[in-house]
């Protein structure tokens, strides 16, 4: 028996449950920790699970962050730099990862609370996390307000890629199930990925095969 939510009865909904619903329902995404610093030199990172592919060419990733209507530390020193890092860490460090999303005070960084280590390049002055597989540094190139619930669409121009070449492919495909990256759905519930294949470029006239 299927259940039903029709519009009324999702806005009626208890808040944490309609949240806790929808959050899950979006599906499998990318566990994400952002490191930034502010112009004071605080450090801080969070977990984020908006990530989405903007582009190519120019190379581009967007992110959602909520309405800045209470301190957000992310979004303000991103507004305040202009710069940022994407983090994606392995599957047993999941706790460590959640505990982010935790409502640290402003100055505390998230880093030595949790116990991920800082690490600096010239690629960007954010942080990234020494521990991640895949460490990205990104500038930040446009804020797009989204009137109908007042988050933002941050997006960013990336400006390097560190990962390991073991699982990049001759074609370009970051196999991030070798990395054992962490995926998450909703707001609490996390997994390890499966390849289930790989197929070709789909034509009206030829049907896929596996690569």
């Amino acid at each position: 028996m299927n259940k039903v939510f029709t519009q009324k009865e999702l806005n009626d909904l208890e808040q944490r449950y309609r949240v806790t619903l929808i959050n899950s329902l979006a599906g499998f995404k990318q566990a994400v920790l952002i490191g930034t610093k502010s112009p004071e030199g605080h450090t801080n990172l969070a977990l984020f699970n908006s990530l989405i592919h903007i582009g190519s060419n120019p190379a581009l990733y967007g992110f959602i962050c909520r309405p800045d209507t209470v301190q957000r530390d992310t979004l303000s020193n991103i507004l305040a730099t202009n710069e940022f890092t994407l983090n994606y860490i392995k599957t047993s460090d999941l706790e460590k990862a959640h505990q982010t999303s935790a409502r640290y005070e402003t100055g505390v960084s998230e880093f030595a609370e949790v116990g991920f280590t800082e690490q600096f390049s010239d690629a960007s002055s954010a942080p990234f996390v020494q521990e991640a597989v895949v460490k990205i540094a990104m500038t930040f190139a446009d804020k797009v307000p989204i009137s109908l619930n007042g988050t933002l669409l941050i997006i960013g121009r990336i400006q390097q890629i560190d990962v390991d070449d073991s699982v990049v492919g001759d074609d370009g495909f970051v196999d991030l199930e070798q990395a054992d990256v962490l995926a998450c759905s909703g707001l609490d519930a996390y997994y390890s990925t499966q390849l289930l294949g790989r197929l070709t470029y789909a034509k009206p006239d030829k049907w896929p095969v596996s690569l």
